[in-house]
């Protein structure tokens, strides 16, 4: 992450680095003992952060701390730099790919809807030196329409793998971290292996991309713009990287407001940005509309994959959806119902607090739900902290925030089945929707890690 936002993660961890087992004392570590649930919560404690706990040193390796930490606007200017000073033949082509999440910030910031944000964008990214900017939106499709299959396939096996249901989503890398190193087995097999939309955008532009525009992959930096910093900590996930190709599929994530402090200590000022249409995967011309995808604030996962079950599974064509707030906004459910019969019931869970009773009520085997969207970041990923802390940091701007989801809602839906250039890349790109190339390059997989857990994390 980045030199300017480092310090103030360390800050914010503060509750949890006192307790963890380099740190702690002993008292400290008989006042986390296991606390029983009451009226469906834990007792409150200090207000505790997954993005924070999972971004501080006794989380990381250092291997990863020194990956993580080349991710920077030193590391992009460096590449930009060498490119101005070397042969042409050396020099590498910068691909930006902006996430659907961080486009609403720039809106608000620029004061302008938000395909005109991501216009002047495209202007400052291209005047910095970076040769194409993306739109990710499209291989979130990618990663919706594979967690719809998946999701199918695991709830006609229930009866015979205890471990097909409930399908946790796989999109925020905060909650992966969390899983991997701290629940374990209790809950990676139950991971949706469907690769997350900025992976899956990283393999699109490292593998196909690449050969569109007649470049070797390793000549592509592939920079990412997201609104949170775990992006970054998956970005240098060892399975990310390409052994055949020599490449790393994501090169750099860069938070949307790095790149906003970018442009405040360069002094641009969005009336001088030229607008400048976004590029497109398959090189066609014209500028195509921006959309979004069902959800709040979100990639929608929990909507598109209720919808698909429901019509794949029961034959039911479900228009709209309706939550019901259970412990408050970030912990709500949907059911499908037939006859007074439940026939699906899903949940979406965010924020920290939320997760551990998702957890522990997991361990006491009282989880009705087929599928949980889960994220990290109370709110979604728009309230992500790589752009929606105030200017004092420590806080989630809660104004921001409400501006950010109004310009994303503004924003027209098309599902990802409908979406001409995914099927387009399902047959070029993948060689069909079954094929070993759609299994190799849109999954992995997610397994227990051997780490020492915090003690404030043991229940």
């Amino acid at each position: 992450m980045s030199e300017v936002n480092l310090p103030k993660r360390k800050e914010k961890c503060e509750n949890c680095t006192k307790q963890c087992n380099k740190k702690q004392s002993e008292d400290g570590a008989d006042s986390h003992l296991e606390k029983e649930e009451v009226n469906g919560q834990f007792p409150e404690e200090s207000p505790l952060l997954l993005s924070s706990c999972l971004s501080c040193d006794g989380c990381l390796s250092e291997e990863e701390s020194l990956k993580i930490s080349q991710q920077n606007l030193e590391e992009l200017e460096r590449v930009l730099a060498l490119n101005k000073k070397c042969d042409v033949s050396k020099r590498r082509v910068l691909v930006a790919s902006v996430c659907p999440q961080s486009l609403p910030f720039f809106a608000v910031k620029f004061g302008v809807d938000i395909t005109e944000a991501a216009h002047k964008l495209c202007g400052f990214l291209k005047s910095l030196g970076v040769h194409f900017v993306l739109d990710s939106t499209l291989a979130a499709g990618f990663s919706i329409l594979e967690s719809q299959k998946e999701f199918v396939q695991r709830f006609r096996r229930r009866n015979q793998d205890s471990t097909a249901l409930p399908m946790f989503t796989s999109s925020c890398p905060g909650w992966i971290r969390y899983s991997e190193r701290v629940l374990g087995s209790l809950v990676t097999p139950h991971i949706c292996t469907a690769r997350s939309p900025q992976q899956i955008m990283g393999c699109l532009v490292k593998d196909f991309f690449s050969k569109q525009q007649k470049l070797s992959p390793e000549k592509v930096f592939h920079v990412l713009v997201a609104p949170c910093f775990d992006k970054k900590l998956e970005a240098v996930r060892e399975e990310f990287y390409n052994s055949l190709l020599e490449s790393r599929d994501v090169d750099c994530v860069l938070t949307s407001g790095e790149i906003y402090h970018l442009m405040e200590q360069r002094k641009v000022s969005v009336e001088e940005l030229d607008s400048v249409p976004l590029d497109h995967v398959l090189g066609e011309a014209g500028d195509a509309a921006l959309l979004r995808h069902e959800g709040r604030g979100s990639e929608g996962f929990l909507e598109h994959i209720f919808k698909h079950a429901a019509k794949e599974l029961f034959g039911l064509e479900v228009q709209e959806i309706t939550y019901k707030s259970l412990r408050n906004r970030d912990f709500q459910e949907v059911t499908l119902e037939r006859d007074g019969e439940t026939l699906l019931q899903f949940a979406a869970v965010y924020g920290f607090r939320n997760i551990q009773t998702l957890v522990h009520r997991m361990r006491k085997g009282r989880v009705p739900y087929q599928l949980v969207e889960v994220l990290s970041c109370p709110g979604g990923c728009l309230s992500g902290r790589g752009q929606a802390e105030s200017d004092g940091g420590g806080r989630v701007d809660k104004a921001l925030v409400q501006q950010m989801e109004d310009a994303y809602s503004s924003l027209p839906v098309r599902l990802p089945e409908l979406n001409p250039v995914l099927q387009t890349l399902y047959r070029d790109w993948l060689q069909g929707h079954d094929s070993t190339h759609t299994h190799t390059l849109l999954h992995t997989h997610y397994s227990s890690q051997t780490h020492t857990q915090p003690p404030h994390m043991q229940w």
